[in-house]
């Protein structure tokens, strides 16, 4: 869901307080919705914003919910820059088909 690998989710769980998955008796993680947008959030201040743990982990405990605003707006401009996408390809496709 996230894009990471699973030895990065146990370092990350292992790193941050909070992100602590219930295990089922034969060890399984079953994450919550809440470990789920914990994760999006460490993976978005780690990998997409190139911050160092600490300064992840810093950002989490003073600002968290600037971090999860600024998430939701990238994750909206996602979506309409696939919309467009989408809709530019219609556009180009139907000016094709007219054009012959």
């Amino acid at each position: 869901m996230i894009g990471v690998a699973p030895s990065t989710l146990r370092y990350w769980e292992s790193e941050f307080p909070g992100l602590s998955p219930m295990r089922s008796t034969s060890k399984i993680r079953y994450y919550t919705s809440a470990d789920i947008e914990k994760l999006r959030m460490i993976h978005y201040l780690v990998k997409t914003k190139g911050l160092k743990l600490e300064a992840a982990k810093e950002q989490m405990r003073v600002n968290s919910r600037n971090v999860e605003h600024t998430m939701e707006i990238i994750n909206r401009l996602e979506e309409v820059k696939l919309e467009m996408k989408s809709l530019l390809k219609a556009f180009s496709k139907r000016a094709q088909d007219e054009m012959f």
